[in-house]
C-alpha cells in the first residue's frame, strides 16, 4: 500500500480480568479526545512535530492519507480497537459519512514545540473518493 514505513495500523495489547476485557492505552505526552460530527468531509492537515495515535472508542469514520498524490482510506471503528499512528509530516483529513458523530482518542507525541502551520487546513489537491471511502469503512470486520 505504500504506507508502511509512514502510518502504522496496530490493536491494542488486552488482557482478560474476569468478564471484562482491559486495554493497555498509548503513552503520550497528552491525550484529547476528538470528536468529529456526522457528515463531515475535513481539509487536508499535516502536523509537523507531532504523531497522532488514533482510537475510535464510538462511532465509526474514515482518515484520508495522502501518500504519493494518491488517497488511501483507513477506517476506524469503536467496535475494533486498533490505533492509527500518523507520524509527522503526513497530509490527512476526517471523512465521517455516518449521521452520528465519531469520539476519537488521540495519545499525541509530542517531537517538538508546535509549528505555526499545525491545524491549519489545506485544500486537497484533488477530490476525495467518497464512494471509495465508504466501501472501506462499511466492509464487514474480519472474525
Amino acid at each position: 500500500m505504500g504506507l508502511a514505513k509512514a502510518v502504522e495500523f496496530f490493536a491494542l495489547d488486552s488482557i482478560q480480568g474476569g468478564m471484562s476485557q482491559f486495554y493497555t492505552p498509548q503513552k503520550s505526552d497528552e491525550t484529547m479526545l476528538v470528536e468529529v460530527p456526522g457528515n463531515t468531509v475535513e481539509n487536508l492537515f499535516v502536523h509537523h512535530f507531532q504523531t497522532d495515535q488514533l482510537l475510535a472508542v464510538r462511532g465509526s469514520m474514515i482518515l484520508a492519507i495522502l501518500c504519493n498524490r494518491e488517497y488511501h482510506y483507513i477506517p476506524l471503528r469503536d467496535r475494533c480497537p486498533q490505533v492509527l499512528k500518523i507520524p509527522p509530516g503526513i497530509p490527512h483529513a476526517a471523512i465521517n459519512p455516518n449521521s452520528e458523530s465519531c469520539l476519537l482518542v488521540n495519545a499525541v507525541l509530542r517531537h517538538g514545540a508546535a509549528h505555526p502551520k499545525d491545524y491549519q487546513p489545506l485544500s486537497p489537491p484533488f477530490p476525495y473518493n467518497l464512494d471509495l471511502a465508504c466501501q472501506q469503512l462499511y466492509q464487514p470486520l474480519a472474525d
